[in-house]
């Protein structure tokens, strides 16, 4: 009697690199009672020891494709987590819709048509951005240099790459927003909910961040960013 063990080696996913609609998957997965060992045995007995042997190379080929298949699907959440931005809008007066702005969207970034707002020129725009909701708007590459976007609601806005050199944001709900690699350069967040927002690598010197609203977590995070001036590591109380 041959035996062959295959050891199985249970995984745990740290659900927090997920989505919430890829929880569901790796949970069921995780909970699923595999075993610890598949057992393929032959036997040498006789003239059924080349037949035996025959079947336990079958079987063992069986098992490792199995194997192979809950190794696939044990991974693919984290391909199908890296979502992707959607091509550019076409439309032709794209830009020009910041100036009405997502009318249903508000705090959640629901909206019925994306703001597609990436490669904009807004420099120096007093008037038309003002108020307005952005909410869930594509804002990567776009210009908001010296615009005034006083208590705009950019809730989930994605604006990577953006320029907000002395971009006024007094008084306005940064909720959830990307700001990663922006240039913000003198800008002001006077009076600014700044609740979830990231910064990663964004150029904040200068930056006006007197009785900003953020939270202590994300407090952490932005003070770790080094191209914050005294006055402004002095207004967030960074220690």
């Amino acid at each position: 009697m041959a035996t062959l063990s295959i050891p199985l080696q249970q995984r745990a996913f740290p659900f927090g690199k997920f989505s919430s609609r890829h929880k569901i998957a790796t949970s069921t997965l995780q909970d699923l009672p595999l075993p610890t060992q598949i057992k393929c045995s032959s036997t040498r007995d006789g003239s059924k020891s080349v037949e035996s042997l025959s079947n336990f190379k079958e079987l063992r080929n069986v098992a490792c494709g199995i194997l192979a298949v809950w190794a696939v699907s044990a991974v693919s959440p984290v391909i199908a987590a890296n979502q992707r931005l959607p091509p550019l809008s076409t439309e032709p007066n794209r830009c020009e819709r910041a100036f009405v702005g997502n009318t249903i969207g508000q705090a959640n970034g629901v909206y019925d048509k994306p703001l597609d707002l990436r490669f904009c020129d807004y420099m120096n725009e007093k008037s038309n951005l003002k108020g307005k909701s952005l909410a869930a708007a594509l804002m990567s590459d776009a210009k908001f240099d010296g615009a005034d976007m006083s208590e705009v609601v950019m809730s989930k806005a994605y604006a990577v790459g953006a320029s907000f050199k002395g971009t006024n944001f007094s008084n306005a709900v940064l909720d959830r927003v990307n700001f990663g690699k922006a240039n913000l350069q003198g800008a002001v967040f006077k009076n600014t909910v700044l609740s979830g927002s990231t910064f990663d690598n964004a150029q904040l010197q200068d930056v006006d961040f007197e009785d900003t609203i953020i939270g202590y977590i994300d407090l952490q995070k932005l003070c770790v960013n080094k191209t914050i001036n005294d006055e402004g590591r002095a207004n967030l109380g960074c220690r």
